[in-house]
C-alpha cells in the first residue's frame, strides 16, 4: 500500500490521477499547505524540500521502503513500477519524457506564477501579471499546435498527459478561454472523461 502525501493542487493531483490509472492501492495523507503542515518534522523526513506531493512505497525497487519527492520523478517511478503509461525504451519514451519536462519546466512554474499574481498577491503587480499571463498563453499555444496533429501529447496516453491536465483544469484561473485553443479543449474534454482522471482529481476528498 503506497502512502500518498498530498493537497488539492495540480502537482498533487498529477500523482493521484496516476495512482488511479495504474490501479495501485494507496492511502491518502493530507498535508494542508495553507496551514504550514509541509514544514512539520515528520513530513520533512519524507520530503526535505517541504513540498507536496510525496510518496512512500514500502515495496521499493530493492524490496525495501522508498520515499519519493518531486511530482515528475514520482510519475516516472510509478510508471516504471507498473510498466504502464511510459514506454520502457526508445523514441517514444524520450518523447513522453520531453513533454513531461515541458510541464515541469514551463507549464507548472508559469501557470503557478499566474495563480499567484492574479489570486494571491497582496496588491496588483502589472508587470508580473503581463509577463506571466503572456507566457501562459504562449504555452497554451504550444500545446494547441502540438495537439492539432495527435490525440495525446505523445503517440499514446502517458504520464505527460496526466502531468499537464491538472494545470489546464485551472484555465479559468489563468483567464484563458479554451475556445481560443480548440485542440487543447478537445484534449481536455477527452482527459476529463476518463474515470480514473475524475477519481484522481477528487483527491484529497477534503
Amino acid at each position: 500500500m503506497i502512502d500518498l502525501y498530498t493537497w488539492s493542487t495540480p502537482n498533487g493531483r498529477k500523482v493521484s490521477v496516476m495512482l488511479e490509472e495504474c490501479g495501485l492501492p494507496y492511502t491518502v495523507y493530507t498535508v494542508h499547505i495553507g496551514q504550514g503542515e509541509q514544514f512539520k518534522p515528520e513530513f520533512v523526513a519524507i520530503n526535505p524540500n517541504s513540498k507536496i506531493p510525496a510518496i512512500v512505497d514500502p515495496q521499493g525497487p530493492d524490496g525495501q521502503p522508498i520515499s519519493m519527492m518531486e511530482s515528475g520523478a514520482i510519475l516516472i517511478y510509478l510508471a516504471d513500477k507498473v510498466g504502464q503509461f511510459l514506454p520502457v525504451s526508445g523514441r517514444q519514451r524520450y518523447d513522453a519524457l520531453q513533454w513531461l519536462m515541458f510541464q515541469m519546466a514551463g507549464v507548472g512554474p508559469m501557470f503557478g506564477q499566474v495563480h499567484h499574481f492574479l489570486r494571491a498577491a497582496p496588491e496588483p503587480v502589472p508587470y508580473a501579471i503581463t509577463r506571466y499571463t503572456t507566457e501562459t498563453r504562449r504555452l497554451y499555444g504550444v500545446l494547441n499546435q502540438h495537439l492539432a496533429h495527435q490525440e495525446w501529447l505523445t503517440a499514446g496516453y502517458t504520464i505527460a498527459d496526466m502531468a499537464v491536465y491538472p494545470w489546464v483544469a485551472r484555465h479559468e484561473w489563468h483567464q484563458v478561454n479554451l475556445a481560443d485553443f480548440p485542440h487543447v479543449a478537445r484534449w481536455y474534454q477527452q482527459m476529463g472523461a476518463r474515470p480514473a482522471v475524475q477519481r484522481g482529481m477528487a483527491v484529497p476528498s477534503a
